[in-house]
């Protein structure tokens, strides 16, 4: 039964816009970072590690929660139109099978965001002459911004839950993004969960460790998770039930 929620959600994205906010809107921040860091070279001579810092400048704070918001809002749209909440929550699927599936969806979907941000950071240092290797932490700063990336996932969804509209939660994923850059900012970044984007990812600290211990960010993440599928089973079996 799982498994058929789960296709259910993948036949979605299947010929969908989102693959175009996939493949499209990655490109700007490497483009702008890219940018950033070759007029400022002088300055930034730590070559890849430098680059990072202005890639992740602008993909952690503004476009990665937005697409996640694109991703959450798209996998919800279906449901708020033409009463098919109705047909949702009439068909033999227990309510958790229903979030859990989009969960699964959306987070495998900031997988394949992570590795295309990797790839377009190689790509951007080429192109920009780093001679330098290449840092051998990028599969690590590319997976932990994943675990931040599928917490944003399961509250972006929440929201796209109650919220029925497609823009707003992604506004709201956007606000959330520049938030997590003051909670960073203010030392709170490992409490906020849109600040565990760019912790995981080092977005400021590229060179060195984590901001906060690994067990920390793993916990609150683990927190955040469990928060926001609690709520969404609730939701789900005290709202959407009796919802047209």
């Amino acid at each position: 039964m799982f498994l058929r929620a789960l296709r259910a959600e993948r036949m979605k994205l299947r010929h969908s816009p989102v693959w175009l906010a996939f493949l499209i809107l990655p490109i700007l921040p490497a483009v702008m970072g890219t940018f950033n860091y070759l007029q400022n070279v002088g300055i930034l001579q730590d070559q890849w590690y430098s680059l990072w810092t202005q890639h992740t400048l602008f993909t952690c704070y503004f476009f990665l929660p937005a697409i996640i918001g694109v991703y959450c809002s798209y996998l919800c749209r279906l449901e708020h139109i033409n009463h098919n909440w109705n047909s949702v929550m009439t068909a033999p699927v227990p309510v958790s099978y229903v979030y859990l599936s989009k969960l699964i969806t959306a987070s495998a979907m900031v997988l394949l965001t992570q590795i295309w941000i990797g790839a377009l950071f190689v790509i951007s240092g080429k192109l920009s002459g780093l001679t330098a290797p290449i840092p051998p932490e990028l599969p690590e700063w590319l997976l932990y911004g994943a675990v931040g990336g599928i917490v944003i996932c399961a509250l972006q969804l929440c929201i796209s839950l109650v919220i029925r509209s497609f823009a707003i939660p992604v506004g709201i994923a956007l606000i959330g993004g520049v938030a997590g850059l003051a909670a960073m900012a203010k030392g709170y970044g490992v409490w906020f969960p849109y600040s565990l984007l760019c912790l995981g990812m080092r977005a400021n600290h590229p060179g060195g460790p984590m901001q906060c211990s690994t067990e920390q960010f793993f916990l609150n993440g683990l927190f955040y998770l469990v928060i926001c599928i609690m709520f969404a089973f609730v939701w789900l079996r005290k709202r959407d039930v009796v919802a047209g």
